[in-house]
């Protein structure tokens, strides 16, 4: 497997993570089980994010560490709408419900409750074009969560690959510009 396609292959490992159901896990203690039920899934919640808007997300990948450049060229970028559900997943993978650079792979072991839930028919997906650009158009005004993975940009530089997220907010129909 070429490094591309196995880097390619792990993004959207972590993505998923991040959108889709996954395994079982175990019960939430019950010293969160009031948490828990103000955030349970319930799709009527995502429904905001369906409507058509006129709003949208410029965004660019400008992330870097340690005097090295990363980049996101070709890989993908998944755009969440906030929910109080997705808002405690974000919180538990991310450790923050605003924004995040992370080791992916830190963040690929992390288990969120209710990873049964499927909401990826809410999610969109962009893709990072060679100058790791990304843009999203026709988004309702509202929160959202922009989500990629960062990988160096010299193949086989020492550093590992980084899941970056960031809340946006959109007001007012406009586009926002997003630095990742």
């Amino acid at each position: 497997m070429n490094a591309r396609l196995a880097y390619a292959t792990g993004a959207l490992l972590l993505l998923g993570a991040c959108a889709s159901p996954g395994g079982p896990t175990s019960p939430a203690p019950a010293s969160t089980a009031a948490a828990a039920a103000s955030a349970a899934f319930r799709p009527a919640d995502f429904a905001w994010s369906q409507a058509p808007g006129k709003g949208g997300i410029d965004g660019q990948l400008t992330y870097g560490a340690a005097g090295q450049a990363f980049t996101c060229a070709g890989s993908p970028v998944v755009l969440t709408p906030e929910t109080p559900w997705v808002k405690r997943r974000m919180t538990i993978l991310y450790n923050s419900d605003q924004a995040a650079a992370l080791p992916a792979a830190e963040v690929r072991g992390r288990t969120p409750p209710e990873r049964s839930q499927d909401y990826s028919a809410f999610v969109r997906r962009a893709t990072c074009d060679p100058q790791s650009h990304f843009t999203f158009a026709g988004l309702p005004d509202g929160a959202w969560f922009v989500i990629t993975v960062a990988k160096p940009v010299t193949p086989g530089a020492p550093g590992r690959d980084v899941a970056i997220m960031r809340r946006v907010v959109l007001k007012n129909g406009q586009t926002a510009k997003v630095k990742l």
